[in-house]
């Protein structure tokens, strides 16, 4: 710098890339302050809108992974090029998945999907975090665990869920021997594809994010790790030998993964040896990406809903929820997950299943009734519950239906069911003794649908706040991609700098509230009733919704 000159520093981005269940998106952001400079999509091609399922089996849900691929070469150089940046001034680029979304490996660390013996093959394939084919396999693993007095299922809420890790490997080792047999190892997409884009050469070489291992896997440091070769031996002795080949240690995201691989850098215009972080779940990230803090709770609204917090070691265990581990969404603090397994996925269902309306005309219909006004009530259990029951095996309910009910009115009683379940979830967390002091949210629901944000708000009974960002799972993932290349210090330096709140803010109504008090006193008679105790007796639900319906139309 010559004297009396000031050099402007030379502006640094980072670039996240984020794997959804139906699409992959990149994001180019401004380090400094998390402006998002472009972004793109690319839908994957196979199956279902990129989920492969079967006719005979609603449980079963798997992805090729060569969507994960193509969707990157797809995306990345869209994004750049509308970024309009030198991409030589990309610092890291961090990944994200959906989890728990295990596949099976071969030696070099290539998915078996990709084996013309298996091709086609859906045992072969990544197994879906929606995927519940392993329900009894689950069941097993808390069975045995309570049984043998082992602490693995303790951080996880204390019942083992078909949507994770070992459920579905053992249950492929029972239904597709052949592929079991075939897998060198089983890695998550979270892990899966930082490696592919580092061009790790085999699978024990690939880094474990502590994200998956910890929340999904029952890995914790206080019990060795992962659990051990006699307890996994006494689910199946094939599940002992894999054991080995899996992994003895874990990363959090934030690392460094390792350097882009060359060929994969010239393909989409980046730098080679780009920092790539060590990659993390979509939910862990997009709470990363809403800035999330101690006493926030964020919850990521899409197909599913995952509900994110960070506490300090005293955090305890809490029975139901998906986790408590170390360094899952910022390292250092311990994060808790909780969700829902069907929430856009249930407005979608019952759009597509009534194939009248669209989500707009029905939701626009809806915000004209007011609370409890339908003399509806349902169970949001149409794909299992994930908090706080953890039962894959339980069905979704619609109570108090008459031939004057309509599409409105449903789809209505369908997100209030959502909101009830999701005030189960903050009761649960502050019953154990942890603080929520607001509720952040983020996600296309929440971006898209101000109905569905003030029903959360007047059920829960807490101010609803809106994540700044549009996109909060890759802008999480490209603040890890943004520590990894060194441009941030630490995690929480850069949600400090990247991140923020929107002016929006959906406040509870009192009046609102006060209906929904008492329908989510008969939604707790259901939720207890056929989730726990089913000698309850039901028989007064049908007309307290009645009394609630007509008490609502005369405005009393």
């Amino acid at each position: 710098m010559k004297f009396g000159i000031l050099v402007p520093s030379m502006s640094q981005y980072a670039l996240g890339v984020d794997y959804g269940t139906n699409s992959v998106r990149a994001l180019v952001v401004d380090v400094s302050d998390g402006s998002e400079l472009g972004t793109a999509v690319a839908e994957y091609s196979t199956g279902d809108q990129g989920v492969l399922t079967d006719p005979n089996d609603p449980n079963l849900a798997r992805q090729d992974p060569r969507d994960y691929l193509k969707g990157f070469f797809e995306c990345v150089p869209v994004a750049l090029k509308e970024a309009g940046i030198d991409p030589g001034q990309i610092v890291g680029l961090g990944v994200d998945t959906t989890g728990s979304t295990p596949m099976p490996v071969d030696q070099r660390g290539v998915p078996l999907a990709f084996d013309e013996r298996f091709q086609g093959n859906p045992d072969a394939m990544a197994w879906l975090w929606k995927d519940h084919t392993a329900h009894a396999e689950a069941a097993e693993i808390t069975e045995l665990a309570n049984a043998r007095g082992e602490p693995y299922t303790s951080k996880c809420g204390g019942t083992y869920s078909s949507e994770w890790f070992w459920s579905k490997i053992l249950h492929c080792a029972r239904v597709a021997p052949e592929v079991f047999a075939a897998a060198d190892s089983w890695v998550e997409a979270q892990d899966c594809i930082p490696a592919w884009l580092c061009g790790v050469p085999d699978a024990r070489s690939i880094l474990r994010g502590v994200c998956a291992a910890g929340h999904k896997a029952m890995f914790h440091e206080s019990w060795g790790g992962l659990p051990s070769v006699d307890f996994l031996s006494a689910l199946d002795p094939r599940l002992g030998d894999l054991r080995d080949r899996l992994y003895s240690a874990t990363r959090v995201a934030g690392d460094r993964a390792g350097g882009l691989d060359a060929e994969i850098a010239s393909k989409v215009g980046l730098p080679s040896g780009l920092a790539v972080s060590v990659g993390a779940m979509d939910a862990h990230l997009g709470a990363v990406g809403s800035g999330v803090k101690p006493g926030t709770l964020v919850k990521i609204m899409g197909t599913s809903t995952c509900d994110i917090m960070v506490g300090d070691e005293s955090t305890p265990d809490i029975p139901g929820v998906c986790g408590i581990v170390p360094g899952s969404v910022i390292p250092g603090m311990m994060g808790i997950e909780a969700g829902q397994s069907a929430v856009g996925d249930l407005f979608n269902w019952c759009v597509g299943k009534l194939e009248t309306k669209g989500h707009q005309e029905l939701a626009d219909e809806a915000s004209q009734l007011l609370p409890g006004e339908s003399g509806l009530l349902a169970l949001d259990w149409n794909n299992g519950n994930r908090t706080v029951l953890v039962d894959p095996l339980l069905t979704g309910l619609l109570v108090g239906q008459t031939l004057h009910t309509t599409e409105a009115h449903i789809y209505r009683a369908l997100i209030e069911a959502t909101a009830f379940g999701a005030r189960k979830i903050i009761e649960r967390i502050e019953e154990f003794g942890v603080t929520i002091d607001e509720v952040v949210v983020c996600g296309g629901i929440a971006e898209k649908s101000p109905l569905t944000m003030q029903i959360y708000a007047d059920v829960c009974g807490r101010p609803m706040k809106l994540s700044r960002s549009g996109q909060t799972c890759a802008l999480g993932a490209a603040i890890m991609g943004s520590v990894a290349g060194g441009a941030h210090g630490s995690v929480l330096q850069a949600v400090g700098a990247m991140t923020g709140a929107k002016d929006t803010v959906y406040a509870p109504e009192g009046r609102a509230r006060a209906t929904y008090d008492r329908l989510y006193g008969l939604y707790t008679q259901l939720h207890d009733a056929f989730g726990t105790n089913r000698e309850l007796r039901l028989g007064g639900v049908m007309k307290e919704l009645i009394k609630v319906r007509d008490e609502s139309r005369k405005g009393a």
